[in-house]
């Protein structure tokens, strides 16, 4: 609480200096509020009725059949967007993927559907907005992790103890009806209409609407994206990943439409974390009736997402999910358009568009990280320039030890105060100037924000690096705010100490 106090202070003294950010740098912007009331939940219902339409979707249904299963809803998918805009590329990310245990019982195509609306500004840095469009009737397995059978009031079924299908019964399976309604016909439908409404509008970053395959066979489709955009250095800033957003009554009879879960993981201040908080201040901006629940962990317990292989590859990634599940419909043929609620996919959908709209509009994050130095070999001067033969092992004796990534902050010349310093990561001429963010160690979210102008360091008098946590965001000319970039020390490393024996 002294933190507090003293911060709050801090912040009183500096606003002739410094300044707290204008209150019209926090205002709406009327783009994204035009691209958010253009969200039609009328589209997004005839989306979901298309999608259960082909009986079933799952991953290794028919890819054949030109009416019922996974290749008619991949083509149908693929033409529909192909038809909002000529500016969307639409494209096929396909794999052959090879027989592998239970669920992929053989070798299978499999299709993520994508769509890219290029960044007028700075198209190399994406924004994935995303969901997945496969389909699953369990039929008599244990349905959503969490309900045995079909009646609501089933018995749960722990996660250790849940019997996997045999091949046999997967086989069976692939060929149930699956409609898919809410798991994810509600996250796809999300997605295609974003599609439609934001390929209406310029960005300055490239946003990229994704429908994945393979979800329900352990999130494949995600992960061989999350890879592959890995090795070819894609740099993606955010991924929106939705899945259940289609429900607001939860098989216990809780009900509730004003609010939204964002799962992101479990490290303090990860690059996901920070675009849940984004997400949670952007969303309840724009949609001040609908409260963001941030949830700092990967995913509900015991199960996944297409963001987790994201996260996996280094991105900031979140899950966008209802609090109100239905488990007894998951992974059935219940899961039907009946049993969900259209108006809060869509209400989930809106969310979606203000921040991946705010996201593309901002500048980019700023860089606080310092650089790693590599290892020098034994002898060599300090600061001199690493050779081209391999440097020893750290270990080595005499060897000077690689410098680890660290943050630019700093107790400053007189040693109690706190230096921060940062560098623009993009077009320095789209941003207006720089806010730092403050908050107590024990806070989940940002509760001190100081606009400092257009400089690259700022000092703090007077207040310790050790009791708070720090962080700066960039502020474009038109008031958007990037994602915060939090000062955050790597965990320390593990010491060795040497005995004499």
């Amino acid at each position: 609480m002294k933190t507090l106090r003293t911060l709050v202070a801090l912040a009183a003294a500096m606003s002739f200096s410094a300044g707290f950010v204008p209150a019209e740098e926090k205002a709406v912007n009327p783009q994204i509020r035009k691209i958010v009331d253009e969200v039609s939940e009328a589209r997004i219902k005839s989306i979901i009725e298309k999608l259960v339409s082909f009986g079933t979707r799952n991953t290794m249904s028919n890819q054949d059949d030109p009416a019922r299963g996974i290749g008619a809803a991949r083509q149908w998918i693929f033409d529909e967007l192909k038809s909002y805009s000529p500016r969307l590329q639409v494209r096929f990310d396909k794999y052959r993927v090879k027989k592998q245990g239970q669920r992929i019982f053989k070798d299978v195509d499999l299709y993520n559907v994508i769509a890219v609306l290029p960044g007028a500004k700075m198209p190399e840095t994406q924004v994935l907005v995303s969901g997945h469009y496969d389909s699953l009737n369990l039929g008599n397995r244990p349905a959503g992790g969490a309900a045995a059978g079909p009646a609501t009031d089933a018995p749960p079924v722990p996660i250790g103890e849940r019997p996997q299908p045999t091949l046999e019964e997967s086989e069976k399976n692939a060929d149930l009806p699956a409609p898919g309604a809410c798991d994810d016909g509600s996250g796809t439908a999300a997605v295609m209409e974003l599609a439609r409404v934001m390929s209406q509008y310029e960005f300055d970053k490239t946003l990229v609407f994704v429908a994945f395959a393979g979800e329900e066979q352990g999130l494949i489709g995600s992960s061989l994206l999350a890879v592959k955009s890995h090795k070819e250095n894609q740099a993606i800033e955010a991924v929106l990943n939705n899945d259940i957003i289609g429900t607001d009554v939860s098989g216990n009879g809780r009900t509730g439409n004003t609010s939204v879960s964002v799962y992101s993981d479990e490290t303090a201040d990860s690059p996901s974390q920070q675009l849940a908080r984004y997400a949670r201040e952007i969303a309840e901006r724009y949609l001040p009736s609908l409260k963001v629940n941030t949830v700092f962990l990967g995913d509900r317990l015991g199960r996944g997402g297409d963001h987790t292989p994201f996260q996996w590859e280094g991105y900031a990634a979140v899950r966008l999910s209802t609090p109100n599940e239905i488990y007894a419909n998951q992974h059935r043929a219940t899961d039907t358009l009946e049993n969900m609620s259209v108006p809060y996919t869509t209400r989930v959908a809106r969310v979606n568009a203000a921040v991946a709209a705010s996201l593309a509009l901002a500048p980019k994050a700023p860089v606080v990280m310092r650089e790693p130095r590599p290892p020098a070999p034994a002898g060599a001067a300090p600061g001199a320039t690493p050779s081209t033969t391999p440097a020893p092992p750290p270990t080595a004796a005499g060897a000077v030890p690689p410098r680890r990534p660290s943050p630019t902050i700093s107790r400053g010349r007189s040693g109690y105060d706190a230096l921060l310093q940062w560098k623009p990561a993009g077009p320095d001429d789209n941003i207006k100037g720089y806010t730092i963010v403050i908050r107590a160690t024990t806070s989940p979210y940002w509760e001190q924000e100081i606009y400092v102008g257009k400089v690259t360091e700022y000092t703090l008098k007077d207040v310790s690096i050790d009791d708070a946590k720090f962080g700066v965001k960039a502020i474009g000319n038109d008031g958007s705010e990037s994602l915060v970039s939090a000062y955050v020390y790597p965990p320390r490393l593990k010491t060795e100490v040497l005995t004499v024996q």
